[in-house]
């Protein structure tokens, strides 16, 4: 065992100590820290750090070291899981707690950074959400409990920390109330979806457009943006009407990259109707004829909706071209993703079975389809209550006893 040197009262007036431990890769190292108010806190950590060294490899391991070091370990991460990772560390946990011994991490460093984080700005000027501040926890909590995995710590200081709680938007309908906020006031939701007129109206208008099939799948089928740009043919069934979501396109690190659905339930099979299979081929035979006008120009990639000489498409591009397209129709503002909000509300009001639903959006929970997913159009509302009151009334005629005055 290495004891630490005797403190010493460094120029700033506060006292240090440093000593020789072994580093994540076994090989020696000379850690100094200081702070310390006084010799004796400053022995006893460094006695701490020595004592941690007697236990094996990583001692000096600061949480800033670990956390780069896991990172690299995690080769099975989705791109955009790795990304929003490397996001966190770079971000948030570098900046405020990177320099601290790991083995010195304790719930209080962690329950500070995670007070700062919601009450003020992020390094990007914005405030974070509470879901944020929630998902930057989990990173912490995940890369700590493989430090507790390894025997550098023998708890996860990031467990049972404060955390806020935030509350899931639910989609809400541009009823014609909420249209008239937005156009006197520009008074949005957080997520809204249309009504089944609004959407007939906007598909209506971009019927012409290239990518018109694509804004159809969303808004029936409940196609993510990433799903729809790594649609390819080879995944579509024209004849037994279906088709296959086995893996989609999305942006991380500043590329694009083709990856597998967001889960394991998000990997499905997804049931046309025939208004459905006629938007495809109809789709199929436009393609057909673009690549026969390009000629040599045109790349052969296989996917169902690409650029005009046939390249696959950025996830943003869709994002960007329907923005601007919902802009022109005049309609009430919702995202891309608004419109697989919308899939499930027009299904759940067609009378769809939930469990049909939960599986035509890949969802692992049930609970998740019907929490979030899923809106009340006004016109199913009011059926729904007079149905109800209907029940009632019903029941007091039968008793012959009329109700109310």
């Amino acid at each position: 065992m290495t004891c630490p040197r005797l403190p010493v009262d460094d120029t700033h007036g506060s006292w240090y100590f440093a000593v020789q431990v072994r580093g994540l890769d076994g090989q020696r190292q000379r850690v100094r820290q200081g702070g310390y108010a006084d010799p004796e806190e400053a022995q006893a950590a460094g006695r701490a750090l020595a004592a941690a060294n007697c236990d094996g490899a990583g001692a000096g391991c600061t949480l800033g070291q670990w956390l780069a070091r896991w990172l690299t370990t995690k080769n099975a991460l989705r791109p955009s899981t790795r990304q929003g990772y490397a996001t966190h560390i770079r971000l948030y946990f570098i900046p405020r707690l990177g320099r601290i011994l790991l083995h010195q991490l304790t719930s209080r460093d962690v329950n500070g950074l995670l007070a700062t984080l919601a009450s003020r700005p992020s390094p990007t000027g914005r405030r974070l959400s509470p879901a944020t501040v929630v998902r930057i926890h989990a990173t912490l909590r995940t890369a700590l409990n493989a430090a507790v995995r390894a025997r550098l710590i023998p708890v996860n200081p990031a467990n049972g920390a404060d955390l806020p709680h935030p509350r899931r938007p639910h989609p809400v309908v541009w009823t014609v109330g909420r249209t008239a906020r937005w156009q006197q006031a520009g008074e949005r939701p957080a997520v809204a979806v249309w009504t089944e007129q609004q959407l007939a109206a906007f598909l209506a208008g971009v019927a012409q457009d290239r990518l018109y099939a694509a804004w159809w799948l969303a808004a029936l089928c409940g196609l993510r943006r990433g799903e729809l740009a790594g649609l390819r043919w080879t995944d579509v069934d024209l004849q037994a009407a279906e088709l296959t979501v086995a893996q989609q396109r999305v942006h991380a690190d500043g590329q694009v990259v083709v990856g597998p659905p967001k889960s394991a339930a998000s990997c499905r099979v997804v049931a046309l109707d025939a208004e459905t299979v006629r938007v495809l081929t109809q789709h199929r035979e436009r393609q057909e004829e673009l690549s026969a006008r390009a000629g040599t120009r045109w790349r052969e990639s296989g996917y169902v909706f690409t650029t005009a000489d046939g390249a696959p498409l950025r996830p943003d591009y869709l994002t960007g071209r329907f923005r601007r397209l919902v802009t022109a129709s005049g309609q009430p503002p919702i995202r891309l993703h608004d419109l697989r909000h919308g899939a499930a509300t027009l299904a759940l009001a067609a009378r769809t079975d939930l469990k049909v639903v939960q599986a035509m959006l890949g969802h692992a929970s049930i609970v998740l389809t019907a929490d979030t997913y899923v809106s009340v159009l006004p016109e199913v509302a009011h059926k729904a209550a007079r149905e109800t009151a209907r029940l009632v009334l019903n029941a007091a005629s039968a008793l012959r006893r009329p109700l109310g005055v």
